[in-house]
Formats: C-alpha cells, sequence, structure tokens
C-alpha cells in the first residue's frame, strides 16, 4: 500500500484522538465561527485544520473517499522512476478518468459546448490572470467545500453573507462550475497528487513561504503587534517560495510557516502550469507571520 493510501486511513483513524492538534491553543486567537462551515469532507474540521494549533502542528489532510476511489493511480504512480514519467502519468491517467479529450462520453451536448474546455488546468490559469474571476471563485469554493473555510475576499471584502459581494462570489462561482465534468472532483485528485508529490520528494512538514503586501491592513490580523502578526489569509492565498519574488509585489513581505499539507498546487509540479514567481497555492486560516522589509 502507498504512502498516501497508508496516510488517509491512518488519519482517519486519529480524527476523534484526543492527542491531536487541538484548538485549545490558549497561545493564540480561534478560528472565528464567519470564517469557517461546521462541516467539511477532510478528515480534521475547519475548526482545526484552519487554527494556529494546526500550524504549529500539521499533521496530514485527507479529502473523503479520494485516495481510495483513485487507489489505482497512486499504486502506478509509486512503480514510476523519474518526476516526468510521474507527471505524464498523471496527465493521462486524469483525462482518462474524467474524459476531457472525449467529453461526449461525458454527456456533452450543444448546451454546454461552451464550457468544453473547463477544466483543472484551465481553472489555475484562469487563476493566474485574475484570481478574483471566474476561475478564482470556482477554486474559492472548491476549498470552501472541501475543507470548509469561507472565502474572505472576491474582489472586495466578503463580510456579509447576505449582501451584494456574497451574491456575486456565488454567482461567479457557480458559472465557474457551469458545464464543467466533475471539476471539483478533478480538483481533489490534483491535490491528492500535489499531496503525494511533496511526499515523495521529502518535504517538511513545514514550507517557508512569502507573500509580498503593500500594507498589512491589506489582511485581516486576528492579534499581535509590530512585525509579529497572526493573519486570517482568505481561504486560497497565493504565495512564493522566492523571497526576492514577492518583494516585486509589495514594499513589505509577509513570511510564514505554511505546513506543506495545505499546500493545494505548486510551481513546477507540472510544467506549464503556473509557470511564474514560484507560485504555491496555499489553503489559507490563521497564520502567525512575520512581516520583513525588503
Amino acid at each position: 500500500m502507498n504512502g498516501l493510501i497508508a496516510k488517509a486511513d491512518d488519519a482517519a483513524q486519529r480524527d476523534t484522538d484526543a492527542s491531536l492538534c487541538s484548538n485549545r491553543d490558549k497561545a493564540g486567537p480561534s478560528l472565528p465561527a464567519y470564517a469557517r462551515l461546521p462541516i467539511n469532507r477532510c478528515n480534521l474540521p475547519a475548526v482545526i485544520l484552519g487554527s494556529l494549533s494546526f500550524q504549529r502542528h500539521p499533521t496530514a489532510l485527507a479529502l473523503d473517499g479520494v485516495a481510495e476511489l483513485h487507489r489505482d493511480l497512486f499504486e502506478m504512480l509509486d512503480r514510476t522512476e523519474s518526476p516526468e514519467e510521474a507527471t505524464q502519468l498523471f496527465r493521462d491517467y486524469i483525462a482518462a478518468h474524467f474524459r476531457l479529450d472525449n467529453l461526449e462520453d461525458a454527456g456533452l451536448d450543444d448546451s454546454t459546448t461552451k464550457r468544453a474546455k473547463a477544466n483543472w488546468i484551465r481553472t489555475l490559469r484562469g487563476w493566474s490572470f485574475d484570481s478574483d474571476g471566474r476561475e478564482g471563485a470556482a477554486l474559492k469554493g472548491w476549498v470552501e467545500s472541501r475543507f470548509g473555510l469561507v472565502p474572505r475576499f472576491h474582489g472586495e471584502p466578503l463580510r456579509d453573507f447576505t449582501g451584494t459581494a456574497w451574491r456575486r462570489y456565488e454567482e461567479m462561482r457557480a458559472a465557474g462550475l457551469y458545464g464543467t465534468n466533475a471539476l471539483e472532483a478533478q480538483l481533489d485528485l490534483l491535490y491528492a497528487y500535489c499531496q503525494y508529490d511533496l511526499q515523495r520528494r521529502g518535504a517538511p512538514d513545514k514550507l517557508t513561504l512569502y507573500r509580498g503586501i503593500n500594507r498589512i491592513g491589506e489582511h485581516e490580523v486576528l492579534a499581535g503587534e509590530g512585525r509579529q502578526q497572526v493573519v486570517l489569509f482568505n481561504n486560497l492565498t497565493s504565495f512564493t517560495a522566492n523571497r526576492e519574488r514577492a518583494g516585486e509585489f509589495g514594499d513589505y513581505i509577509l513570511e510564514a510557516e505554511v505546513p506543506a499539507a495545505k499546500v493545494f498546487f505548486r510551481s513546477g509540479l507540472l510544467p506549464g502550469v503556473l509557470k511564474g514567481e514560484d507560485e504555491q497555492l496555499v489553503i489559507g486560516g490563521a497564520y502567525e507571520v512575520a512581516i520583513r522589509t525588503l
């Protein structure tokens, strides 16, 4: 049994383990109730995976049923001998499983022709052009559904669930999913593959990542002062592994220790996708950050 499946099985057994990182961390604020849902499709609830406790003491995250449904893929990946071979295997598998090259098999008809090419790779490219566009809304909606973390920004702050901004986000999310072939399930598999790749490369439990800003007021600060802050990030946020690149996007740099388990996608995972800026798409929540000057 490969490592990813073993981790998923172990995560399910430990889901209610009292020794697991909990949200009762007195050293910092809890993830606010308005930033999370009571249920999700992950082995840990949002109140834990979005907390400072998780940042300090990360553990594996597993989306419901993904490792089990795609067991054959991960067993085949275990037998590959190079990253290039693994990349090609993943691309071939996701295209075949979701019939991406033969969408008529998946029910494509005249009413959905305009969205025929809306798939995981188009969605990621859409994010790279405009994270507050239709594809960005679909990605934030996927995080909301799978991890239970509510988006906090989409073109403008999302604070009122009955307001115009929230309604606009939901409309764009629906438009991003309309006419696609199980796009959210494609993203499930993409996240699982990213985690598999990090594990296979021997990545540490935490990665030091950076985000360029012009002022800390651009983010929701939960606690802290001076150079050390606790920030509530949007449920999906772009970071970079390159400090110098982060400095190109603002006068200050936020430096965070990000659990590898919360990296949804990273530049270099699949050639031709998110090529610039050494970008890392990170699942949000509360994070301790250090504010650095250039």
